[in-house]
Order: C-alpha cells, then sequence, then structure tokens
C-alpha cells in the first residue's frame, strides 16, 4: 500500500485564503492534489495548519458533490488498478504551521509511517498541475526498486524517488518507510531537501515531461 502526503497547512497571505481553498479549473488546490496522489495511493493525509477546521469542512463538502456528481469514476478506476479497494484521505493539524513546511511534513511522515505503507510521496498543496499519470509512473518506478530488494529487504533501505523536468528537480517526492521515518525524527534539519540529504542512503531521478511538478502557484488563476 502507497500513503501520500499533501502539504496543505500555509495561510497563503498573498492570495487572501488559504492555498488549500484555491480554486483552479473548478476544483480547488486541495482536491487537485489529492486526486493526484489517489492515481497510486490507497490513503492521502492531507496536514492542515491555517484555519484548519475550516479547510477541513470545505474539503468533504467539496469530495461530497464530486462522488454525487459522478466525479470520481475515473479515480475509482485508477484505485482499482493498483490494488486498493476504496480511496480515503485523512486529515492531520500541524499547531505549529507557523514555522515553515518542514513541520507540516514530519507530521504528514509520522502519520504515514504508521500506516506500513510501502513507499509515501509527498505532495505541497500549491502543485496543483501535477499530472495523476506522473504520480503513477513515479510509483511504478518505486515499485519496482524496492522490489529489487526481495520480500523484506526494502523496508531498511533510505531511498528517494525524484521526478526531473528538463533537468530541474520538482514534486512529488516518493520515499521509502525508513527515510521517512529518519526525517520524521530529525529536529535539526533546515528544511525537507536537507533532510533527505542527511538520511538518504540513495536518490533517484525519474525524468518527466509533466511541468506541473516545477509550477508553484502562487498567485489566483483560473
Amino acid at each position: 500500500m502507497n500513503v501520500g502526503v499533501l502539504l496543505a497547512a500555509g495561510a497563503s497571505t498573498r492570495m487572501g485564503e488559504p492555498k488549500a481553498q484555491v480554486r483552479w479549473k473548478g476544483q480547488s488546490f486541495l482536491a487537485h492534489g489529492v486526486r493526484a496522489l489517489w492515481s497510486v495511493c490507497d490513503v492521502v493525509i492531507a496536514v492542515l495548519g491555517s484555519q484548519a477546521a475550516l479547510v477541513r469542512t470545505g474539503a468533504e463538502e467539496e469530495f461530497e458533490r464530486i462522488v454525487e456528481s459522478g466525479g470520481l469514476s475515473e479515480d475509482l478506476h485508477a484505485a482499482q488498478g493498483h490494488g486498493a479497494r476504496s480511496l480515503e484521505v485523512r486529515f492531520e493539524t500541524n499547531r505549529a504551521w507557523k514555522r515553515g513546511m518542514f513541520g507540516s511534513a514530519r507530521v504528514g511522515l509520522a502519520a504515514a509511517v504508521r500506516t506500513r505503507p510501502s513507499a509515501i510521496f509527498v505532495l505541497p498543496v500549491d502543485h496543483p498541475e501535477v499530472k495523476g499519470a506522473t504520480v503513477a509512473s513515479l510509483g511504478a518506478v518505486m515499485s519496482d526498486a524496492l522490489g529489487s530488494f526481495g520480500r523484506t529487504g526494502w523496508k531498511d533501505f533510505s531511498y528517494a524517488l525524484v521526478p526531473r523536468h528538463l533537468g530541474r528537480r520538482g514534486h512529488p517526492l516518493v520515499l521509502t518507510p525508513a527515510l521517512a521515518k529518519a526525517i520524521a525524527k530529525d529536529d535539526d534539519a533546515a528544511d525537507l531537501g536537507d533532510a533527505v540529504r542527511r538520511h538518504a542512503r540513495l536518490v533517484g531521478y525519474l525524468d518527466v515531461t509533466d511541468k506541473g511538478i516545477l509550477v508553484n502557484r502562487n498567485t489566483k488563476k483560473r
């Protein structure tokens, strides 16, 4: 089982509302992120912070509308393709969200590790243009990498997989549970990238055509 972590705690003063609630192509950034991660993840953990209760209520209502409209049929089909019986989103709150995204990553990774996943996918909510097909490709490559270790050898290996577009690294980041666990416990790293460098024994790269892995949306464009 793969688990996604969507980092959605920021206030985004430039947008005037939490980034998780900003809408693009008819859906919130949060919905776009969750649905992209569902391409390969059974469960997505959305880490909230600023106006957490409001964002959660809005997300739950939005997904209810999407379900009622039949808009999740493709998502469910994809889920069945990777063996999931259902699609699930869970919410965690980072009460220290003002200290930065790395704290939210640690909260999300700690929650993800408790589900005993095969791999963990980490995506910032302000990257709504990431394609589900890209996430699925990352999942396939990670699965192949883990398979090379045999049935249990991969569990102790600290490995990260990073997508690249035209030589530039982007999101989502894919982690083995061992690496995710080490990062979740790291009090000293400057940020998520620093934590990966401190703890990963190996970092792999997947070149993709999806420029959405690089697009950090900081303005409202519908």
